[in-house]
């Protein structure tokens, strides 16, 4: 999934992309808001974190140049501006978000997973159902079911699933969801992703139900989209 930050704030952009890249996100930087308005009309971005202030082309500018061109890519403001006033400005002019700085990484990435989340065709944003095939997980409850079976996982497991199932239909290379799921740099010489996937089949796979799980030699993995 890609994302596209426009910051002209050095330490905050590469603060972003870093934590970003940690998330498992591709991300493309622009500092200015012409770069950043050529760069979102030009590229395929799951979201645009949009800082509100910015040179050349202020953010409010490149938000209405994006909606009159009818790219709805969603848009999450980021700015120091915390009035009402300024909020509402932003939502009505097309915002899908707005977040008000200094911020919570944490939260931001809760707020991106949303937005991105109401655009993926696996997810109901009504009910925060992710679902492939026969295989249904609940990510406000944390359950996942196959059928009418609950299949209990533990966190990195749960985390594992959820990162396939939101790319279902991909081949995700190792290193992606070892930087992904255990949040660093990928260790050739590890087996615990090999490990964690023969735990997950037997858990997603049992009784003779199809293999949604693939294995693509030399690559990755990749969650098939039919069971």
């Amino acid at each position: 999934m890609r994302i596209l930050v426009i910051e002209d704030n050095l330490t905050t952009r590469q603060y972003l992309q870093k934590a970003l890249k940690e998330q498992g996100y591709e991300v493309d930087l622009a500092e200015n808001g012409q770069d950043g308005l050529f760069l979102a009309l030009e590229g395929d971005y799951q979201l645009i974190l949009l800082d509100r202030m910015l040179p050349k082309l202020d953010g409010l500018t490149v938000l209405t140049t994006l909606r009159n061109a009818g790219n709805q890519t969603p848009v999450l403001i980021l700015s120091a501006l915390d009035s009402v006033s300024e909020r509402v400005k932003g939502l009505r002019e097309g915002s899908d978000d707005y977040l008000i700085k200094p911020f919570a990484l944490s939260e931001l990435l809760v707020r991106i997973e949303i937005l991105i989340q109401r655009k993926g065709s696996n997810v109901d944003i009504k009910t925060n159902v992710l679902q492939v095939a026969d295989l249904k997980m609940e990510l406000l409850s944390r359950k996942v079911f196959r059928g009418q079976n609950e299949v209990i996982l533990q966190p990195k497991e749960f985390k594992l699933l959820r990162y396939l199932m939101e790319h279902s239909g991909q081949v995700v290379s190792r290193s992606l969801l070892f930087e992904a799921v255990w949040d660093y740099q990928f260790d050739p010489q590890t087996n615990v992703i090999d490990v964690h996937m023969a735990r997950l089949r037997k858990k997603v796979e049992f009784d003779g139900l199809p293999s949604l799980l693939e294995t693509v030699r030399g690559v990755g993995y990749r969650m098939v989209e039919q069971g």
